[in-house]
């Protein structure tokens, strides 16, 4: 039988019959996104959810969008009486709303962020109170399902709140445990790196149109190339210098390709934007 997200996070409320209460603050692109993947799941009710955002003029537009989700610009009473509070906002502004929230949060409401470069110690801080806390990072094939989210636990955070906070992102794609100290390199890697994928998604299409293929059809046998080069990866498990090489015969064309790749310093170029990124993602807090 399959536990729910909201069952593994707390038993005794369930047994008693009690609806949890989520919030979601911040419901723009990806709070959206997350929210639509557990409504569509099953994981949480239309009723049971209170998102929050910053204009008035959005809130019935977007619960309609939402399946009737009770939408507000209220994030103080979206947050009272809730179990779960999703952070869905940019990491400038969040100081502010934990400022905000702080007075009406629980002890043991489990508290999820998905603000880049905002420590758990830095939500303690604001919040004034030892509650659990969680960051998830997750990036933007979410939107199709395909999400790659790091999960990691503050030092109030028990396994359960983890587990709980891994099977919610699961909604829109895989899910890893990771210890906090990473998140600055996820970051750069997993959430900036959709960026990085298109620019060569962009330039191998370009590449096709130069030889002569219609534009279109180069975007999509790029596309599909490069999904099932990772999905070859996954599978496999394989180091992916091994499955290169499995494409490489001797005097053949690729390697005339490869060469190219080389002189052109791509490898070079390429960690040098994670490094770059990351090293961006830790002064995000500090400007």
């Amino acid at each position: 039988m399959t536990v729910s997200a909201l069952e593994v996070q707390s038993k005794p409320a369930a047994a008693a019959g009690a609806e949890k209460k989520i919030a979601l603050l911040g419901c723009g692109k990806m709070g959206t996104i997350l929210l639509q993947a557990l409504l569509e799941r099953g994981l949480v009710k239309a009723n049971q959810v209170v998102a929050t955002v910053q204009h008035a003029e959005r809130c019935q537009r977007l619960s309609g969008e939402l399946g009737g989700v009770a939408v507000s610009t209220d994030n103080r009473a979206a947050v009272s009486g809730a179990e779960i509070v999703l952070l869905c906002l940019k990491p400038q502004v969040l100081g502010q709303l934990l400022e905000e929230i702080a007075p009406v949060i629980g002890r043991q409401t489990l508290v999820i962020s998905i603000a880049a470069s905002t420590t758990t110690a830095f939500i303690h801080q604001k919040l004034g109170k030892e509650v659990p806390v969680v960051r998830a990072m997750p990036n933007t094939p979410a939107t199709v399902g395909a999400a790659m989210t790091a999960v990691s636990a503050g030092p109030s955070a028990r396994l359960d709140h983890v587990e709980t906070t891994k099977l919610l992102f699961e909604s829109v794609g895989r899910a890893v445990i990771v210890d906090e100290r990473h998140m600055d390199a996820i970051t750069a890697l997993s959430a900036s790196g959709p960026a990085f994928v298109f620019v060569i998604l962009e330039a191998l299409a370009e590449a096709g149109v130069k030889v002569g293929l219609p534009r279109e059809m180069a975007t999509t046998l790029v596309a599909q190339t490069l999904y099932g080069s990772a999905l070859l990866a996954l599978k496999t498990g394989h180091h992916p210098a091994l499955l290169k090489d499995a494409v490489t015969t001797p005097a053949g064309c690729t390697i005339e390709g490869l060469m190219e790749l080389e002189k052109g310093g791509l490898r070079v170029a390429l960690m040098n934007a994670v490094i770059k990124t990351t090293i961006r993602a830790k002064e995000l807090m500090t400007s």
